[in-house]
């Protein structure tokens, strides 16, 4: 997916559309991982007591074949690797937004981004215009998330989905949220596959279970995927206009208010600054423009005239102390919000953002 992918604004996301993970779509950082790792003692999950419980009980409450249900299942492995990919690192390190932004603001990525939208003017243009979200947004989702479906991930979906409905650490702080979410998610895929007639021991997705070019995951496929091609058949792994009709489509049911920047420019009167106070509410936009600049946030033109909310968005740059740089900041809207719902995490806003931007610079000149 999107690639579990961690949820404030000192984090760098899981699961890009695998925020769904706390938010509704996908991974940790975004998923564009092309094989998985060498899996140590793998078992099979049809020996699992836990896991053909969970069937059965699926099979009933979604009135699909129970032995159908706990064949697919029981198909299933348990991948050791995944299990380390989901332990959370030692708290405390900084981020560091320089490198992140590296990651994908990149030539390769740049001129594949640019030949994707040169592809694709006509869906990208549809879409701008029946869901309101910029053509720029969506290219730098799908570009952040899969390279524009060159990197979907080699994991068998119901593997990992398996492992970590069932095996999620329990090192991890929110470990019982977690296991709850890719059971769900596990669920929605067993009988997204049933409906549709996908193979789901064929289905190859990230190490948290999102899929295709926009890496959704199954809950997002179900809810938020459209035919934007008009062939009758959603298809996210193949069709580059179901992906794009399926990214805008996502953006406005979360809000995304057409017309309205993601983030202005921010400085700061030392004189008055009550940081802490403006950093309280994390990236929620919580401040109007007049208890934003109280605070002591400086903003100059068309952001002294934004009508909704605002939030201070932190963007570490390293370890000050230790050679880091200091940390970027910048005026968060309800729009900008709206992006980290695809993946919980402020660093992969601004990079999809800033992608976006980067390509629609190249294809305009």
């Amino acid at each position: 997916m999107t690639t579990l992918h961690t949820l404030t604004r000192r984090a760098t996301g899981v699961l890009a559309c695998a925020a769904a993970l706390l938010s509704p779509a996908v991974q940790a950082t975004p998923t564009t991982d092309s094989a998985p790792p060498a899996p140590i003692a793998v078992t099979s999950y049809g020996t699992s007591p836990a896991a053909m419980a969970f069937a059965d009980d699926l099979a009933q409450r979604r009135g699909l074949d129970a032995d159908w249900v706990r064949q697919q299942l029981g198909a299933a492995q348990r991948l050791p690797g995944v299990i380390r990919l989901m332990t959370p690192a030692p708290s405390g390190a900084y981020k560091n937004w320089a490198a992140y932004r590296a990651r994908f603001i990149e030539p390769v990525r740049v001129r594949a981004g640019q030949r994707f939208w040169e592809a694709n003017r006509e869906a990208l243009a549809r879409a701008e215009l029946e869901y309101g979200v910029p053509a720029s947004l969506i290219v730098g989702v799908i570009g952040v998330e899969s390279i524009y479906g060159q990197h979907t991930g080699n994991f068998r979906v119901i593997d990992a989905l398996a492992t970590l409905a069932f095996d999620f650490p329990a090192v991890h702080p929110r470990a019982e949220a977690r296991t709850e979410f890719f059971r769900s998610e596990l669920e929605q895929f067993l009988s997204l596959t049933q409906r549709t007639g996908m193979d789901p021991l064929a289905a190859r997705g990230s190490y948290a279970g999102a899929m295709g070019w926009p890496q959704f995951m199954p809950s997002s496929w179900t809810k938020f995927a459209v035919d934007f091609d008009g062939d009758s058949k959603v298809d996210l792994f193949n069709s580059p206009a179901d992906a794009i009709g399926s990214v805008a489509n996502y953006f406005k049911a979360y809000g995304w208010q057409a017309g309205q920047p993601t983030h202005y420019p921010v400085a700061f009167d030392a004189t008055r600054l009550d940081k802490d106070g403006l950093l309280a509410p994390d990236i929620l936009p919580t401040f109007g423009v007049e208890s934003f600049t109280a605070k002591g946030a400086v903003l100059e033109g068309p952001a002294l005239q934004h009508p909704g909310k605002l939030a201070l968005i932190e963007l570490q740059n390293g370890d000050p102390a230790n050679g880091g740089a200091p940390a970027t900041y910048l005026a968060g809207t309800d729009n900008f919000y709206v992006v980290t719902r695809y993946n919980w995490s402020s660093y992969y806003a601004l990079a999809v953002i800033e992608l976006g931007q980067a390509i629609e610079a190249l294809v305009n000149r």
